[in-house]
């Protein structure tokens, strides 16, 4: 799927008094900074716009210092050029570290925006930077309490810098607020996805998930080593050991005060709403999130696509996964009925972000996928997809499978239900109008061969199917109250999600932008 975007990553590493860890470059705690570019590789998926690190020094005049940048990982840290890079790291050297990569679905694409947000503070505690991952449902409420009270402003329109500035008002007083009390107060304020990296200049550190865990987010600690990030697969290559690599529960936060760490909850969890789009597009397939892994979810999606698969099958048949996060339910699927998986279109790996004047999403797609005649030609092709959201690659892909690679008969099968409605906690699913399933379903209906005989000409293809609802659960091997099936389902975990999709259920017919900001 080429259409579709997460908010960010977020990751932490904290070398804690003791013995110098085997991990430590250079044998020197002080140096344990130079891991947060490495992890945020791991997560680059997450997010390509932004990406940046604050350090903690205690000997350094700028106690915590923040280095970030529009860009990859790569281009932001200078991975390519090794003096620049070096010297960087030496730069900002540091015995913990917090880093972000972000894409955005509010907030403008500068350099402003990216994370991690520094105050700065003559008090200590009172000095801070935070990386975040998610989506605040009930931004707008908050956005507008700030702006009522007197001499308050928001330079920018987003909810990070909202929740500066409801951590700042935590953080007031003459008072030294304790960190698991900040993170109750702020719990009691937030609807919608947060999970948190937090760095003080008294080199306090706090990795929250929220009450909800509906954003994945892992741990692991080695002696005195501790590092935090949004996947398994991150700490995992670091080189921490599987069994030492936890996820954080949902209302708990690591904290690390005087040089101790201990696991505390900060708020009740009354229920999980893990996003089921973590295990079937977004995340690694290498990572493990919430004690089940994404590569054997995407695996049991194509058994369950194979099991309700009536197409008559025929030497001529053969099923092409559309790269990359496809490609495991595809040959699954192909595995169970006994048909070729083969690679019938190949992705530009390195076209990477891309600011060509004048291109859309068609061109992108088109520069994105180049389809096999060699492969395609003459077959009936079973094309694989995770899920279709706005149809425009889609319909791109499908066009150049028959008029480029020659297919004699294009049929798509998605591993996901259809995307009825709009997600409210960070994934790039801004308004119901834009997207595709809800022109010929609503949440609730059942879909039947009529609707998916519509669909499929509608993008151009010989037939359609979607997996059924149910499907996901049993996939991902949680029982569906646990997961976040909202933008399948319209049955949101939050107030402030359900009062948002109302409004767009409301909005007039043909109004452009959100219900619920930028």
């Amino acid at each position: 799927m080429a259409d579709l975007f997460h908010e960010c990553g977020i990751a932490a590493i904290y070398h804690l008094p003791g013995d110098v860890h085997p991990l430590a470059p250079k044998k020197d705690p002080s140096q344990i900074s130079r891991h947060i570019p490495r992890l945020l590789l791991e997560i680059q998926n997450r997010g390509q716009l932004a990406a940046g690190m604050t350090v903690y020094h205690p000997e350094h005049a700028q106690l915590i210092d923040t280095y970030k940048n529009v860009g990859t990982v790569t281009e932001v840290f200078h991975l390519n050029h090794q003096k620049e890079a070096t010297a960087l790291m030496d730069k900002y050297a540091g015995v913990a570290a917090i880093g972000h990569v972000r894409y955005a679905t509010c907030g403008a694409d500068d350099r402003g925006n990216a994370q991690p947000f520094e105050r700065h503070h003559i008090e200590k505690h009172k000095w801070f930077s935070f990386g975040f991952n998610g989506q605040l449902a009930n931004y707008p409420q908050l956005k507008e309490e700030i702006l009522s009270q007197r001499n308050f402003h928001l330079a920018r329109d987003t909810d990070t810098e909202v929740l500066m500035h409801l951590i700042c008002q935590q953080l007031s007083g003459d008072r030294l607020p304790k960190l698991i009390d900040v993170l109750t107060h702020l719990s009691e304020r937030l609807d919608g996805a947060w999970n948190m990296v937090f760095l003080n200049a008294l080199g306090e550190m706090a990795v929250a998930r929220d009450p909800l865990g509906i954003r994945p987010l892992c741990y692991a600690v080695d002696g005195n080593l501790f590092a935090a990030a949004s996947e398994s697969v991150a700490l995992a290559n670091l080189g921490f050991r599987q069994e030492d690599i936890k996820n954080v529960p949902p209302g708990h936060a690591v904290l690390i005060q005087n040089g101790k760490l201990e696991l505390r909850q900060f708020a009740p969890s009354t229920r999980r709403a893990h996003c089921f789009f973590e295990w079937i597009y977004f995340a690694n397939v290498a990572s493990t999130l919430d004690e089940r892994s994404v590569y054997l979810t995407r695996k049991r999606l194509g058994e369950e696509l194979a099991r309700q698969e009536t197409l008559e099958i025929d030497e001529d048949t053969i099923v092409v996964p559309v790269p990359d996060t496809a490609k495991a339910a595809a040959d699954s699927m192909a595995f169970t009925l006994k048909i070729p998986s083969v690679e019938g279109l190949m992705r530009n790996r390195y076209m990477g972000r891309t600011f060509i004047e004048g291109t859309n999403r068609e061109d992108k797609a088109r520069m994105k996928y180049t389809p096999l005649p060699e492969v395609l030609g003459g077959k009936k092709v079973i094309l694989v997809e995770d899920t279709i959201v706005r149809s425009t690659t889609m319909k791109v892909l499908i066009s150049q499978l028959r008029d480029r690679g020659r297919a004699k008969e294009v049929h798509v099968r998605v591993a996901c239900p259809p995307i009825l409605a709009p997600c409210f906690y960070g994934i790039d699913m801004s308004t119901i109008s834009q997207l595709f399933a809800p022109k010929f379903l609503k949440p609730g209906e059942k879909m039947t061969p009529e609707i998916e005989t519509s669909m499929a000409r509608m993008i151009h293809a010989d037939s359609l199917k979607y997996l059924s609802f149910d499907s996901i659960a049993r996939s991902v091997g949680l029982h569906g109250d646990e997961l976040c099936q909202a933008c399948l389902n319209a049955d949101y975990p939050t107030s402030a999600g359900s009062q948002l999709y109302q409004l767009e259920v409301n909005r007039t017919p043909g109004e452009s932008g959100r219900a619920y900001g930028s």
